[in-house]
C-alpha cells in the first residue's frame, strides 16, 4: 500500500482535533495538580531547569510528534471506525504497545514503578482520548 493511498483515509480535523486534546492532557496531567511534582521529583527536575528549557522547542516538537501520532493512529484506524472502535484501539496502542514498551526500557535504566506509572498512565489515557476523536469522526 502507498502512503498516498493511506494517507487519503484519514480525516485531518479528527487529528488536529485528537492533537489538541493529546496537548492540553498533557499540561494537566503534568500539571502540579496533578501528577507534576510527583513527576518533578521522580526525573530530577527543578523549577528553576524547567523555567530554563527551551519551551519554544519542548512545546513544538511536542506539536510535531503529537501530529504524526494522531495521523498514524488515524490511519492505522480506517475510514470504518467508530468512536467505540477507536477507543478499543486506544486501549490496546496505549497499554499493550506504548506502556509495555516504557515498562522495558525503565527495567533496564532501573527507574521507579511511580515513573513508568506517570509516563505509562499519560499514554495510555492519550490514546483512548485520540482513538475516541479520530474513530467518531470517520
Amino acid at each position: 500500500m502507498h502512503l498516498a493511498e493511506i494517507l487519503s483515509g484519514v480525516n485531518w480535523l479528527a487529528v488536529v482535533v485528537a492533537t489538541v486534546a493529546a496537548f492540553l492532557l498533557g499540561g494537566l496531567w503534568y500539571s502540579k495538580a496533578l501528577f507534576g511534582s510527583a513527576w518533578m521529583q521522580e526525573v530530577g527536575l527543578s523549577e528553576e531547569a524547567i523555567s530554563n528549557a527551551n519551551m519554544g522547542k519542548t512545546f513544538g516538537g511536542t506539536i510535531i510528534l503529537q501530529t504524526l501520532a494522531a495521523t498514524a493512529l488515524s490511519a492505522f484506524l480506517g475510514a470504518d471506525s467508530t468512536w467505540l472502535s477507536g477507543l478499543q484501539t486506544g486501549i490496546w496502542v496505549g497499554l499493550f504497545w506504548i506502556a509495555t514498551s516504557y515498562g522495558v526500557t525503565y527495567l533496564f535504566e532501573q527507574r521507579s514503578t511511580r515513573l513508568f506509572l506517570i509516563n505509562a498512565g499519560y499514554y495510555v489515557v492519550l490514546y483512548v482520548i485520540m482513538g475516541t476523536i479520530i474513530g467518531a469522526w470517520h
